[in-house]
């Protein structure tokens, strides 16, 4: 019976625990708005990558440029429908419907994975002598796309900035199928990236 008891309690702990690693988090502690504060202050650019809900990373990545966080808006991502516009014109659109000045937005259009992401990324990080970004994914990606950013952004800072609410994911993810199936998938692909696969 004891350890009936103890089920309920190994599940919430390996929720918590699951939560946290898939979300790391750059921002806790920081006011809305730039500070003088370890590691609240401006970065060289925000980057947004697509996937999932990609108008609610957008629109995290816009209110972060419109918070003073960055003057540059970096938007990765290739079309999912190859006939259509790429997902990262799609951002910019969005981007610039929201009151962001063109000439304050970079486009990466041929990245079709996350690694791809943080490789044209490191690109354009070079081309426009950028060292240090805030990086912008929905919360269960976010350990992921980290990952794959640090590994390739050797001389750039990278800092996260985890989008814990949107259409796939929630602090109440573990009650849907779909969010053990996105939690699930993201510690495999994380598995695959530590033994140097690509994602």
């Amino acid at each position: 019976m004891k350890y009936l008891l103890l089920l309920p309690v190994v599940f919430f702990a390996a929720v918590i625990a699951i939560s946290i690693y898939l979300q790391p988090n750059s921002f806790i502690g920081c006011t809305e708005t730039p500070s003088e504060g370890s590691g609240c202050t401006e970065a060289d650019a925000v980057v947004v990558v697509s996937g999932g809900d990609t108008v609610a990373r957008t629109n995290a990545g816009i209110q972060l440029i419109k918070n003073g966080w960055a003057d540059t808006l970096v938007l990765s991502g290739a079309a999912l429908d190859k006939s259509g516009p790429s997902n990262a014109a799609a951002m910019e659109e969005q981007a610039i419907a929201a009151g962001i000045a063109p000439e304050a937005i970079l486009i990466d259009e041929e990245a079709a994975n996350t690694q791809q992401n943080a490789e044209n990324s490191q690109s354009i990080f070079t081309d426009n002598d950028i060292h240090d970004v805030i990086l912008v994914t929905s919360g269960y990606h976010q350990r992921r796309a980290s990952l794959e950013f640090n590994k390739t952004a050797d001389a750039v800072v990278i800092r996260n900035y985890p989008v814990t609410k949107d259409a796939d994911w929630s602090g109440w993810w573990w009650l849907t199928p779909r969010g053990w199936w996105l939690a699930g998938g993201e510690i495999v692909k994380i598995g695959a990236f530590y033994l140097g696969a690509s994602s």
